[in-house]
């Protein structure tokens, strides 16, 4: 996971003034490992060049203390310390593994921030290519459990040697939620946040109405095979097809099943979930993905502000609500961008 860089600041006509004299700009950078893209309104240029600074900040200083690419990271140093003492922890992270608990009961156990001793084990590439034995995935799959985490109060401690955590799996919706209530807080009406196709939207865009965003295919990346229309929303996707590796004729996946330890194979290719928040709409794409199939219309059933649809080698499931929000793939043009 890289660090921020700096983002290039860019401001363009809008055809739609929306709150008063308000004009849109966006500006561009790359943060928590993928590309990061803001669009909003402001009354001025120097207003929305001090926003994109604080934000940038504020992406730069989250990396630095949660990232588990960084030795010096409070994630790092949990990971380091398994098995042997506690480790301070701040407020943010006391309210990410606040976070963390909540979405581990209610994806029932399928989103686990401990999961990182089952990622290694499967982003081992060395050659030559070969799968990881059951022997060592079993291993590997017993030190996945979130419950016996121990904390308190600003300290952590995970309780055998060899656990490890990572917050990938939360980070980068958080993230985008984070900048949403920065906008709200500095006063900002209508945007768009999204970094590495995980989208939160404010308001309206600048032709006015809804703010439309593409589903990409994963069938032929690069194009939608449909959009949603939403205001005030997050939508999220999840799937298998631009990450993995190809072993002995078999494409495997990055998503990995906490229960098996191994890596989502159900036939599901990409699940969108959209949802009031981007943290929300994260996990509950990735928990619908690892269960796959009929199960993704329970789960969701369960959380009564979501809807998603499930792009399948058989076809494409949606929920009820979903067609509420869906737009015809002629209107939309790349997944995961405001058109």
């Amino acid at each position: 996971m890289a660090l921020v860089q700096e983002m290039c600041f860019a401001a363009f006509e809008s055809p739609w003034q929306g709150g008063g004299d308000a004009s849109y700009y966006q500006t561009r950078g790359i943060a928590l490992g993928t590309e990061c893209r803001m669009l909003f309104s402001a009354p001025s240029h120097a207003a929305a060049d001090r926003f994109r600074g604080e934000v940038s900040a504020w992406l730069q200083a989250f990396e630095k203390r949660y990232s588990r690419f960084i030795e010096t990271s409070m994630i790092s140093q949990l990971n380091t310390a398994a098995g042997s003492h506690a480790v301070d922890i701040d407020d943010e992270l006391v309210s990410i593994f606040k976070l963390c608990d909540w979405f581990h009961w209610s994806s029932r156990g399928l989103f686990d921030p401990t999961m990182l001793a089952l990622i290694r084990l499967w982003e081992d590439h060395t050659e030559p290519l070969s799968i990881p034995s059951a022997d060592a995935v079993e291993v590997a799959r017993r030190q996945v459990d979130w419950k016996s985490v121990d904390r308190e109060a600003l300290r952590a401690f995970l309780p055998r040697e060899g656990m490890a955590l990572d917050i990938g799996g939360i980070g980068k919706e958080y993230a985008v939620d984070r900048v949403i209530g920065m906008m709200q807080d500095a006063g900002i009406q209508n945007a768009m946040v999204d970094f590495g196709h995980d989208v939160r939207v404010l308001g309206r865009p600048p032709e006015g109405g809804g703010w439309r965003i593409g589903l990409e295919d994963p069938r032929d990346p690069g194009r939608c095979w449909s959009g949603a229309l939403v205001s005030d929303m997050a939508i999220a996707s999840s799937g298998n097809y631009a990450r993995g590796f190809d072993c002995q004729g078999k494409r495997y996946g990055h998503i990995l099943d906490p229960r098996s330890g191994y890596p989502v194979d159900n036939g599901t290719l990409a699940v969108s979930v959209i949802a009031p928040t981007c943290t929300e709409a994260g996990i509950l794409a990735t928990s619908a993905f690892i269960l796959g199939g009929e199960a993704f219309f329970e789960f969701l059933r369960a959380s009564h502000q979501a809807e998603g649809c499930m792009v399948t080698t058989n076809g494409t499931l949606r929920t009820p609500g979903f067609v509420r929000y869906e737009l015809p793939s002629s209107t939309m043009h790349r997944g995961g961008q405001s058109l």
